[in-house]
């Protein structure tokens, strides 16, 4: 790859699990506000939840989520009660009940939950909302700190897929990152998880971190592909110590460059279409057989705050400190302090943060992000049957980004707007192109590469 053009593209950029993103979310949208956007909601589509555990038994330095190291268990207890008394809350101000059709926890390390409080919330669920039975119920796991007595309160509860956090198997690279990881902890892990018939295993890794190298990640590559999981999410490590002060604890001149990290995700892209799996969108792959790879080939691609997803719900609730959610109004985030977020809750206030009310224009460019995070392209004739005038804004960007082209990276007829060859793997770089909020205010990004 060529330095100046890797240096053009690498520049720091969203990730787009969001439009606007995050940074522009203000607190002009308020509790009220979501309440109004909940009893405005009455299906009949099902929803999808995420529920946000802020806790974990160990803080990893690389960690760019909303989470805090414990040593007692206490915390937990009363965070779990507030997070029934949110689901009920929320459940309250739609106007009829409603169907779920995908539940997904994040954290943190959910797995930190007793059983106890696992079946708690399984029950509050059940009582405000119908789970149907296909539903995707899938967890986040720490395999260092889970067993098969938490495991099989997860089987009870009724998971379907797990993603299960490996980042690197490198002694070097965990020390320098505080994550401690034996491949056999995470081989035996995985082992349980199929043996309580969940059907979905995903493997989580993380190249640009302190130390590693391409023989390093190729090592963990082998090591990982050896457990026959059913997807990889391959991030780039994003180094954000402005925003995430743990951050500071790692060494800046361990860490690889803009070229070296390249070089690693294509390194990563080759051993995994080598072995079999399909890309998917910019930083996953699934087996052929995998519901993602299925849903790739369907052009059912979603993306939203958990990354690539099946999930094809118009509304997305999100309960939990800190946690983010949509739906037709727009986006809301959750209180990301657990005391106040807690405070609010037990005195019935929902507890929203901040949000962002969307416009046709929001709706319209936001889609046509989206669309080039999954599939490279989008149709400016679709976005206009859908957003009248609004889409005159994506059209206006799309002949400004072709004429800027000096690559060969776009194409573009008036219509169909398709990023190609090379450029795809700059496609965040390109997809800025057309955020109208980008470079507003002080918001700062990790790199794009």
């Amino acid at each position: 790859m060529n330095k100046d053009l890797l240096a053009r593209y690498s520049a720091p950029v969203p990730r787009y699990t969001s439009y606007p993103t995050a940074p522009h979310f203000h607190d002009g949208v308020t509790g009220d506000l979501y309440g109004k956007w909940l009893s405005e909601d009455g299906g009949p589509d099902a929803l999808s939840l995420y529920i946000h555990i802020p806790f974990c038994d160990r803080l990893c330095w690389y960690c760019g989520c909303h989470t805090k190291q414990i040593k007692r268990y206490e915390p937990v207890v009363g965070y779990v009660g507030a997070l029934q008394a949110e689901i009920a809350m929320v459940a309250e101000r739609f106007p009829v009940r409603r169907r779920v059709e995908s539940i997904h926890f994040g954290g943190g390390s959910p797995t930190i939950l007793s059983p106890d409080d696992l079946a708690k919330l399984r029950e509050v669920l059940d009582r405000h909302f119908d789970i149907e039975p296909s539903a995707e119920i899938s967890v986040e796991i720490d395999p260092g700190f889970v067993d098969e007595i938490k495991l099989e309160a997860w089987r009870r509860f009724g998971i379907t897929r797990a993603s299960v956090g490996v980042q690197d198997f490198d002694p070097v690279v965990q020390k320098a990152i505080n994550r401690p990881q034996s491949f056999e902890q995470t081989a035996k892990v995985v082992k349980m998880l199929r043996s309580f018939g969940v059907g979905g295993i995903n493997l989580d890794i993380v190249y640009g971190l302190p130390h590693q190298t391409l023989e390093s990640l190729q090592r963990t590559l082998d090591l990982a592909l050896s457990m026959n999981p059913d997807r990889f999410a391959i991030f780039g490590y994003a180094h954000v110590p402005w925003m995430k002060k743990h951050q500071t604890l790692i060494d800046e001149a361990a860490l690889p460059g803009a070229e070296a990290r390249y070089e690693m995700a294509e390194r990563v892209s080759a051993v995994l279409l080598q072995a079999g799996y399909l890309a998917v969108g910019l930083d996953h792959f699934a087996r052929a057989e995998d519901s993602l790879a299925r849903a790739l080939t369907s052009q059912q691609i979603r993306r939203n705050f958990q990354g690539y997803t099946t999930d094809r719900a118009a509304s997305l609730i999100g309960f939990g400190a800190s946690s983010i959610g949509r739906n037709a109004g727009g986006h809301v985030q959750n209180i990301t302090a657990t005391g106040e977020y807690i405070r609010a809750v037990n005195e019935g206030r929902l507890p929203v943060a901040r949000g962002f009310a969307l416009s046709d224009t929001d709706r319209a460019v936001g889609e046509a992000i989206e669309a080039l995070m999954c599939h490279y392209s989008f149709s400016v004739k679709e976005l206009s049957q859908r957003y009248g005038v609004a889409a005159d804004v994506v059209k206006a960007d799309a002949a400004r980004l072709l004429q800027q082209d000096k690559d060969g990276f776009i194409r573009f007829d008036g219509d169909h707007f398709e990023v190609v060859g090379d450029g795809q793997r700059f496609v965040r770089t390109i997809a800025s192109g057309f955020d109208q909020y980008f470079g507003r205010g002080t918001a700062r990004h990790s790199v794009a590469v």
